[in-house]
C-alpha cells in the first residue's frame, strides 16, 4: 500500500475508487466497507483508495464534555488498512480551516480535481464537510455534477446491533476488551 500525506503531489492513481472516514479502530464494519471498495476497484480496473484524517476530527472540533480517546494510532490504523488489501492511503491533516470546507468544495477541489475520483463508496449514514447534515441523495447529486459514481454500502450488524467506533469506545471505557475486540475483528 502506498501512503500519501495530503493531496498535493499525488502520483497518478488509476480510476480511484474512494472511501472517506476516520476509520478509528478499523472495526468489522470498516473492513466490510473497505472490502466493497476493493471489489469496486477490481470491477472498474482501478485502485482502492482510503482518505482519512489526522488528527481525528473529534480531537480538533470543540465538543463540550467530550472525553474522546482514539482506539488506534495512525500507524496501527495504516497497518490494519494495508492488511485489508487497500492500494492507496491518503492522510489529510485535519484543521479548523479544513473543517470549514463544504462537502461540495471537498469533493470538487480534492477528490475530483486532485485525485480524479472515479467512484465514491460511502457508508449507510456517511456525512462530511461543514454541511454534514445534507440530503440523502447529496452525494449522488455531486456525482452527477462532477462525473463520478456513488455506491452506498449497508451497515454491518453483528447479533442484531450495528458496529461502530463509538460502541467500541464505550465497551473499552467499560473495561470490556473481549466485546470490543469482537467488534474490531482483531486484537487491540
Amino acid at each position: 500500500m502506498r501512503q500519501h500525506h495530503g493531496f498535493d503531489n499525488l502520483p497518478t492513481i488509476e480510476r480511484p475508487v474512494v472511501t472517506i472516514g476516520s476509520f478509528d479502530g478499523v472495526h468489522r464494519g470498516h473492513a466490510a466497507l473497505l472490502g466493497r471498495v476493493r471489489k469496486e476497484a477490481e470491477r472498474v480496473g482501478g485502485s482502492s483508495v482510503v482518505v482519512t484524517f489526522s488528527p481525528h476530527p473529534r480531537e480538533v472540533l470543540p465538543r463540550g464534555g467530550d472525553d474522546f480517546r482514539l482506539i488506534t494510532s495512525d500507524e496501527r490504523k495504516a497497518e490494519l488498512i494495508e492488511a485489508l488489501g487497500i492500494d492507496e492511503l491518503i492522510t489529510v491533516e485535519f484543521t479548523m480551516a479544513f473543517a470549514a470546507l463544504s462537502s461540495e468544495e471537498f469533493v470538487r477541489d480534492f477528490l475530483v480535481s486532485k485525485l480524479g475520483m472515479h467512484t465514491l463508496v460511502v457508508g449507510y449514514n456517511h456525512r462530511f464537510g461543514h454541511d454534514g447534515a445534507v440530503a440523502d441523495d447529496h452525494f449522488e447529486q455531486l456525482g452527477g455534477k462532477y462525473g463520478f459514481e456513488v455506491i452506498r454500502a449497508e451497515a454491518l450488524t453483528l447479533e442484531g446491533g450495528k458496529v461502530s467506533s463509538s460502541i467500541v469506545r464505550r465497551l473499552l471505557a467499560e473495561g470490556d476488551t473481549v466485546g470490543a475486540e469482537e467488534l474490531l475483528g482483531h486484537k487491540l
